[in-house]
């Protein structure tokens, strides 16, 4: 029973040495950079008669142009894929990527870099990808509160496309106490090539977001920082406001209290000119008093003299009786 399974094994494993040593699949460009009007010319060799898939990406990873083909008898191909346009947003400046696909070997796949430029001299326009990454995060925020983290990742230009998850893979954030937090499972796309991350911060200090972009086998980083404070600035904006308005209140009392004060002001005034009245009305009652006094003086002081005189003699004549 095991012969004819070791048998079937040995089989197996022949075919597949057998169509792997058939394998074939070669692809080549008639240039590495163009510019409009010029013909992208595709060639090379695959499988006899087998049907390959060719695919023109464009810089942000969108399929520009598509094809498909079957190679000759002898498994050669020779394609003339595109005639680059003039440049527009459909077909900006930048570096694209050929692929052909074999549909007859398992979807075997090779690629090629071209540059579409202003100029064809490959001295000054080199086949390489320019990849840029933008960190976009708020100066300021409170702690234990969230605050929302924007990435953009353009290539020559053009926004990428991507699972955040792979595209930002190793994305990180530094945190004061100097340890650093993976974000990578966090992001979310908003648009394509635009990705955010909602993030808690539970430290005081300075967080640094450092963002990692990987396309295409071209590494690009960002980074931004966050003053992470005990309370944000809406906070100590609202402080504020309470602030101004309680000192408009103080100052409404302190214009009240300045009426009242010269209302006062104005009656003791008044107490005083009726004090100074009321003294003067009183210092000329007491003259009249003195004056009547003195007349009543002179009045009185003959009346008391004629009763002293009357005592006397009443004296003398009660002595001349004894």
């Amino acid at each position: 029973m095991q012969l004819p399974i070791l048998f079937s094994v040995l089989i197996a494993l022949l075919l597949v040495n057998t169509l792997d040593s058939f394998s074939e699949l070669d692809l080549f460009t008639n240039s590495k950079v163009y510019s409009s009007e010029h013909n992208l010319q595709v060639y090379g060799k695959g499988l006899p008669d087998e049907n390959l898939i060719i695919r023109l990406f464009a810089p942000d990873e969108t399929i520009a142009k598509f094809d498909q083909i079957t190679a000759d008898p002898n498994g050669s191909f020779n394609f003339d894929l595109l005639k680059w346009p003039e440049p527009s947003t459909n077909f900006p400046y930048g570096t694209y990527t050929v692929e052909v696909i074999s549909t007859a070997q398992n979807g075997l796949s090779k690629k090629i870099d071209v540059k579409f430029s202003a100029t064809t001299d490959l001295v000054d326009v080199p086949i390489e990808r320019t990849v840029s990454t933008l960190v976009f995060a708020p100066e300021t925020a409170a702690i234990n509160q969230p605050i929302r983290v924007f990435v953009q990742i353009t290539s020559d230009g053009l926004l990428v496309g991507n699972e955040p998850a792979k595209l930002l893979s190793t994305t990180h954030v530094h945190l004061p106490s100097g340890i650093s937090v993976p974000l990578s499972g966090s992001f979310k796309t908003l648009h394509q090539g635009l990705y955010y991350v909602d993030y808690v911060p539970h430290e005081e200090g300075t967080h640094v977001f450092h963002v990692v972009a990987f396309i295409q086998g071209t590494t690009s980083h960002g980074s931004a920082a966050t003053n992470v404070l005990t309370q944000d600035l809406g906070g100590i904006s609202q402080q504020i406001i309470k602030l101004n308005s309680i000192l408009d209140e103080t100052s409404s009392e302190l214009d009240v209290l300045k009426l009242e004060i010269e209302g006062f002001g104005n009656t003791l005034q008044q107490a005083s000119s009726n004090i100074d009245q009321s003294t003067d009305t009183i210092s000329t009652s007491v003259e009249f008093i003195s004056e009547a006094s003195n007349q009543l003086n002179s009045l009185l002081f003959p009346i008391i003299a004629s009763i002293g005189i009357i005592v006397a003699l009443q004296i003398a004549i009660l002595a001349r009786r004894r």
